[in-house]
């Protein structure tokens, strides 16, 4: 009897490794099945084009039939040439202002939306209207607001006897004018990610920081903000991405003037490619765009891990 059971124990268990291994197989197959759609996805409208572009990068390709290869000839060419040169300033000053301005204000405000005060849905939902709010209804609001003649914004600076600005019609004002705009626009996306992460703040550690007798600012930055930092390297990547890409605010508003004041890459790179029909150019910049958010990624990336 006791050797019978010992052999049912030897089959048991060496049944159980194959039914285990076939569970992981499954899984396994279940995973790439549920993957399956997004990497589709990335393969069809990332990866491809990102490949084209930097082939189509080495060529002098034009909307027409005939191209040839003319290796790094383009980009010596992007960096003698003089829109390329202000629409590469005007989107790292771009980028460099509304990135740190914006991600500030929106942890300011999702701390005090974080309180239990009345009309919080209220505020929050104000507060995330613009980025649900399409771009050119966004621009064409703040092309009324910013109008020299009879814009809000002038108006509300006669009340305290200022002289009126030029806004998005002056040369030294126009770019600062984006930036206010794009401040404005993407506080509500950044302030809903910072406030769940706050949300999600140990209590506990809180708690234990209080007891302590931690002020405030101790507590924020002993705790909250350590506590963020997974979020705040995300916000960071995304608002990096966002400022690089601005088109449709340009767009809609100074069509990158005046001269080439508010001239950024994405608006060269657009004229660039559907205008001049100089599509192997228009290439070469949006590598050197893709290589800069990189770097700025980088940048943001070693400079939080210092912190």
């Amino acid at each position: 009897m006791a050797t019978l059971t010992a052999e049912r124990t030897g089959a048991d268990t060496a049944v159980r490794p194959a039914k285990r291994r076939s569970l992981d197989r499954g899984q396994v197959r279940a995973g790439w099945l549920l993957l399956a759609p997004a990497l589709l996805h990335s393969a069809i409208f990332i990866v491809i084009p990102t490949i084209a572009a930097i082939v189509l990068s080495f060529t002098d390709y034009s909307f027409g039939d005939t191209w040839s290869w003319v290796g790094l000839a383009n980009y010596g060419r992007l960096f003698g040439d003089e829109d390329f040169l202000a629409s590469l300033w005007h989107t790292v000053v771009y980028s460099i202002v509304v990135v740190p301005i914006s991600m500030a204000l929106a942890l300011i405000i999702a701390i005090g939306l974080n309180q239990k005060i009345r009309g919080l849905a209220i505020f929050r939902t104000a507060f995330y209207i613009p980025t649900v709010t399409a771009t050119v209804a966004v621009a064409t609001i703040w092309m009324w607001i910013f109008n020299p003649g009879s814009g809000l914004a002038n108006g509300v600076l006669s009340l305290f006897g200022l002289a009126p600005a030029q806004w998005l019609a002056g040369p030294d004002s126009a770019l600062p004018s984006l930036m206010i705009i794009g401040i404005w626009q993407g506080l509500g996306a950044k302030m809903i990610i910072y406030l769940a992460a706050l949300q999600g703040v140990s209590s506990d550690l809180m708690e234990a920081a209080n007891l302590d007798g931690a002020g405030r600012w101790q507590r924020f930055r002993n705790v909250t903000w350590p506590s963020l930092a997974p979020v705040q390297f995300f916000v960071l990547v995304t608002s990096i991405v966002g400022t690089f890409q601005v088109f449709d605010l340009v767009y809609v508003t100074t069509q990158g003037g005046p001269g080439t004041a508010t001239r950024v890459l994405v608006f060269d790179i657009y004229t660039r490619a559907f205008q001049s029909l100089q599509l192997g150019m228009a290439a070469a910049e949006t590598v050197m765009m893709m290589i800069l958010i990189g770097a700025f990624i980088m940048i943001g990336r070693l400079s939080q891990r210092d912190n």
